[in-house]
């Protein structure tokens, strides 16, 4: 059945919530090289007691709010979680069609639209409740407005960084849930999304055999064509439940929620390659069998021939996959953020580097060695003494 769509142009943007806006700056700036482009003023500080910072690179904009004392949006999500998503937000066509759709539709509005104007043009947002845990989406007209939001002071020039290694746009969210089911439902009957890929499969070969470590899973992308946009959504299965990442990562969230971003990049060899270099960034290690078979693997998924060295792959760790001749995508996961800023509440969320070449799919034949990779990383931090 086809339903009547929200008018989706694309994602705009994604808003944090952190506990130390300097050490944010650090991650972003120094590390990742994003610039660093306004911030909130005064009056939007002290009313909405959170300081925010806007980071962009290419396409690419977080928003990062530190609480200013208690009561504050950031400030409540701090109080149960880790540092993490706290909103997603949308562009659309139409403010008022999305409204009414997603109201008939049985969308839970948090606020009533809400108008502001520049110089420039005007602004119309509002935002939902999702089963994305605490996380909201925002819905944002923008007619000529260039703030992100009322009460943002862009700086004559962008500070930090000049994004060297090329960050172009979110290919894709992906989120981890305990009960997959209810957020399948509602992307598809709320939000008007359409099923895209799915993958089931479980990482230990010798489960049969009484595997203490593992991850079952089932995992389902859900689109909006007219947009592009994309959520990859996955949740834990039997065996070993309990311990498998996506369950671990709830646990360490404490709830339902953002895992990580995939960011688009072009020629990741160089521009990984660039960022091992950067002192700070970490990514997860993969096996070197995985490289040993990959020619047979590329040949029986219908790939053949890539571009890259596969020596390059394995010195760097970067994971191919694809399923048509020379259509491909590769892709590297960094780790945590808890890890990078060595402080659990900077949260379980990492960021994907992807690169397209022809293939529009999320990498399955790579899951079991991400996943696999992220479990080996959990054990290593479960047995660290400090």
């Amino acid at each position: 059945m086809t339903r009547e769509s929200l008018k989706i142009t694309g994602l705009e943007s994604v808003h944090w919530y952190v506990h130390d806006l300097e050490r944010t700056r650090r991650f972003y700036t120094g590390l990742l090289d994003f610039a660093e482009v306004g911030a909130s003023d005064d009056d939007l500080t002290a009313r909405g007691k959170q300081r925010s910072v806007l980071f962009a690179a290419g396409d690419v904009k977080t928003l990062c709010s530190q609480p200013v004392g208690e009561g504050g949006r950031a400030w409540r999500w701090l109080q149960k979680h880790p540092e993490g998503v706290g909103t997603v937000v949308f562009g659309v066509e139409d403010i008022a069609h999305t409204w009414r759709v997603l109201e008939a539709r049985g969308g839970t509005m948090i606020d009533e639209i809400r108008r502001a104007q520049d110089a420039h043009g005007t602004l119309a947002w509002f935002s939902i409740t999702t089963p994305f845990g605490n996380t909201t989406f925002r819905f944002v007209e923008r007619k000529g407005y260039r703030a992100p939001f009322p009460g943002f002071v862009a700086y004559e020039k962008p500070r930090g960084g000049t994004n060297r290694f090329g960050f172009k746009s979110v290919d894709h969210i992906t989120s981890n849930f305990r009960t997959l089911k209810p957020m399948e439902l509602w992307m598809k009957e709320v939000m008007g999304f359409h099923e895209f890929w799915n993958i089931e499969f479980h990482t230990a070969a010798d489960i049969a055999h009484g595997a203490q470590h593992g991850s079952g899973l089932k995992s389902v992308v859900l689109w909006e064509p007219e947009s592009g946009v994309k959520f990859a959504n996955n949740e834990p299965a039997r065996p070993n439940f309990k311990q498998s990442q996506i369950n671990v990562f709830v646990e360490d969230h404490r709830d339902n929620g953002i895992q990580h971003l995939a960011l688009a990049i072009d020629d990741i060899v160089k521009n990984v390659g660039a960022m091992k270099q950067q002192p700070g960034i970490e990514f997860l290690t993969t096996p070197g069998a995985y490289y040993d078979y990959m020619p047979e693997r590329l040949r029986q998924c219908g790939v053949g021939s890539i571009d890259e060295d596969i020596e390059d792959l394995r010195k760097l760790g970067i994971l191919v996959d694809g399923n048509k001749p020379h259509a491909y995508l590769l892709q590297i996961f960094m780790k945590e953020t808890g890890h990078l800023l060595k402080d659990k509440e900077a949260g379980p969320f990492f960021y994907e580097i992807i690169q397209r070449k022809g293939d529009r799919g999320f990498g399955g034949g790579n899951f079991r060695a991400l996943f696999e990779s992220i479990e080996r990383a959990q054990r290593e931090a479960a047995a660290d003494p400090r």
